[in-house]
């Protein structure tokens, strides 16, 4: 137990270094929280959390979470003040947010790459939620700070954030079978929400089986709506539960979307369930942002303390929304001058995928595909990545390093140039990352083709926003 002193002075400190970051350049959104846990000490940030007089709930996943904390945070807001932490994912952002903001409920997005430096179980410990939402679970950055990270490692860690929760809710993607499982798992000791898709409008295309979580065996798909998200079985017994919130019609226009989504799930504070039937029209953000928008709306009903506003506030969100809530460096495409440049960032087998099936809606003729390579260890992601270079078929491939490794990239290349024998390489310097966003935008610019996708690994806001600046502002 920290002693009241040490605990006031480690919360006086940090408060100051609130207003002193106000004037700092850069981390502002650490600063604080690394002021107050270096004095007061990791014991001190329960007695912080407890401010919250409803909690906080935390954002993980390997894709969504961004998107899925800056929705549920437009939804919660309409309600309630919240504090909220959202793309500095470490936990003195967290304790930043704690210090910095008034609201009775904390949001929290919360990226875990390895158990090391996501600590998860101790973040679960220290700001003992009321709620975790998983997003989905693939393969990413299997290399932290230089070393290899196993994937049953990263999705252990992701595992341990909800695994010592013994109140609240868990909300958790019931399509992905790694995210169902973790929720099956916790079932005896919080609430559990599901969310999906049940609507066969949307269908993807190939073999994207995995293991199952609970045996290892290869799990049987009825249907595939997105990577390895779909309708699964498994012979020990394992199997896709039924969503407590789901999408079960959608109509898709060049301008807007038409979502019909259906609820029942149990609110976690008015202790009761709840329904809901929504008609919702959003902009034409791509199939990965129905999981999102499913996983904020279930978060959103399952933690608001104000259940009678739940269908006029997702309404008055989702209907009022434009593209501006897609966070930088995310995948987008821009027109220049008649040829449609789709860039951003695709760390991942999914969301590479999820990039490409967003793209092949503008192509009508010949693509080239400018791809950015992950890095040593990284051998994984890249199997994931060509496979989707592959299936966009393109006229011809241009090969840049994404991370810091040119040898690495170039021993892709060198896979890649089988295949594509006229694909050219340019080894580009992550040190002189200016020279790399500039050659980028000139490959795409001064492209022979009217239809360019340049997506891969990089830096993964910084590097993408920077490279759009260029193209949108010549």
């Amino acid at each position: 137990m920290v002693s009241f002193i040490k605990f006031n002075i480690a919360k006086l400190s940090g408060k100051v270094a609130c207003q002193l970051a106000k004037y700092g350049p850069g981390s502002g959104g650490t600063y604080p929280g690394h002021v107050f846990t270096k004095i007061g000490g990791q014991e001190s940030i329960p007695k912080l959390s407890s401010d919250l007089k409803l909690g906080s709930v935390l954002i993980t996943g390997t894709n969504g979470k961004t998107t899925t904390t800056t929705l549920l945070i437009k939804l919660m807001s309409k309600d309630i003040q919240i504090r909220r932490s959202y793309e500095n994912n470490i936990l003195n952002s967290i304790v930043t947010a704690l210090l910095s903001q008034k609201g009775d409920l904390g949001i929290f997005e919360y990226g875990i790459r390895d158990l090391a430096h996501g600590i998860p179980d101790t973040v679960q410990k220290l700001i003992n939620p009321v709620g975790v939402v998983y997003t989905t679970i693939s393969q990413e950055h299997t290399q932290v700070a230089g070393v290899k990270n196993p994937f049953e490692s990263y999705y252990k860690a992701k595992k341990l954030l909800s695994q010592g929760m013994q109140r609240g809710a868990i909300v958790t993607n019931c399509d992905d079978p790694r995210t169902a499982f973790i929720g099956l798992s916790k079932e005896d000791d919080v609430t559990v929400n599901y969310y999906g898709i049940e609507c066969d409008l949307i269908e993807d295309i190939g073999d994207n089986s995995i293991e199952c979580p609970k045996c290892g065996k290869t799990l049987d798909y009825s249907h595939f709506y997105l990577n390895h998200r779909g309708v699964y079985t498994c012979e020990c017994g394992f199997k896709r539960p039924q969503p407590n919130v789901k999408l079960v019609d959608v109509k898709f226009d060049s301008d807007s979307w038409t979502l019909n989504i259906e609820g029942d799930l149990y609110n976690y504070f008015a202790q009761k369930n709840v329904k809901f039937n929504l008609e919702l029209n959003v902009p034409p953000f791509g199939f990965h942002n129905i999981y999102n928008t499913l996983a904020s709306i279930t978060a959103y009903a399952t933690f608001t303390p104000k259940v009678e506003n739940i269908e006029t506030t997702i309404k008055e969100v989702f209907n009022n929304l434009d593209m501006s809530f897609i966070p930088p460096g995310r995948f987008e495409v821009v027109d220049i001058g008649g040829k449609f440049v789709g860039l951003g960032q695709g760390d991942n087998g999914d969301a590479l995928k999820i990039n490409a099936m967003f793209m092949k809606q503008f192509v009508d003729a010949p693509l080239e595909f400018i791809y950015t390579t992950p890095d040593e260890n990284e051998e994984e992601i890249f199997e994931d990545h060509y496979k989707v270079v592959k299936s966009m078929n393109p006229a011809h491939v241009i090969v840049v390093p994404g991370r810091h490794s040119i040898k690495k990239a170039e021993e892709y290349y060198n896979i890649i140039k089988q295949d594509f024998p006229d694909a050219e390489f340019y080894p580009l310097s992550y040190e002189e990352m200016d020279v790399r966003i500039e050659k980028l935008n000139q490959l795409a610019r001064n492209s022979d083709y009217k239809y360019v996708i340049m997506t891969g690994c990089g830096e993964e806001q910084a590097m993408w926003e920077e490279i759009k600046k260029k193209m949108i502002n010549r």
